[in-house]
């Protein structure tokens, strides 16, 4: 689990295609990877992997084929930054929301508008997520954890502060540029509890909603 909160900017310093369509990538993190150990748990772009092995201040990671299919982390060459976080820790604060690390979509970056002390940044929703994408909700973008200000049939927007433009890759993507989308974990148990309840499918889910009793 991880909080949307990017604690360092790293760099893919290596991509090795292993069996079948996966691929073991190496990453450059000093910070994240001070007290990394094999299987932790990194957030790359907000992407969960589990490390392999740590040295130099790099770790490497597996990376299966149907995360390069459902992510944007296929289309990573060496030398791209990327968000970095480590997994978080029970007692610790929660700065942004709760986070899985499990990509819903790619997205697409539509524009950009500049004001004086924020960036408006518009995205491309991928099918089926426009609904769970709510104004002043929560959505996480390439691992970052954000405020959505509008949302439309098919895309929705952030305002960007300067510490985001600066400290995470979203001040250098450009329009057509991909991004890794996570939506609320929420917003996907609620919509299956009240698919139960409408279904009538779960009477014990349809009763604590209602507050009934059996």
């Amino acid at each position: 689990m991880f909080t949307g909160i990017i604690e360092e900017l790293g760099e893919i310093v290596r991509v090795t295609a292993t069996a079948g369509d996966s691929a073991l990538i190496g990453v450059r993190g000093p910070l994240v990877t001070s007290d990394a150990r094999h299987g932790d748990s990194i957030a790359v772009n907000g992407v969960c992997l589990t490390v392999v092995d740590v040295a130099d201040g790099v770790f490497t990671a597996d990376v299966m084929g149907e995360t390069l299919r459902r992510s944007a982390l296929g289309a990573l060459s060496v030398g791209d930054p990327v968000n970095l976080e480590r997994a978080a820790a029970l007692g610790s604060r929660l700065g942004g929301h709760l986070v899985q690390g499990h990509v819903d979509g790619v997205g697409e970056l539509i524009s950009r508008e500049p004001a004086e002390q924020w960036e408006t940044v518009r995205f491309r929703l991928p099918a089926g997520l426009s609904r769970y994408v709510v104004e002043k909700g929560s959505v996480t973008i390439d691992g970052v954890s954000l405020t959505v200000a509008e949302v439309g049939a098919d895309e929705f927007a952030v305002g960007l502060i300067p510490t985001t433009l600066k400290l995470t890759t979203l001040g250098a993507k450009g329009a057509g540029d991909p991004v890794n989308l996570e939506v609320d974990v929420l917003a996907k148990y609620v919509e299956r509890l009240l698919g139960d309840r409408l279904a009538g499918t779960d009477g014990s889910a349809a009763a604590s909603i209602t507050g009934g009793v059996a």
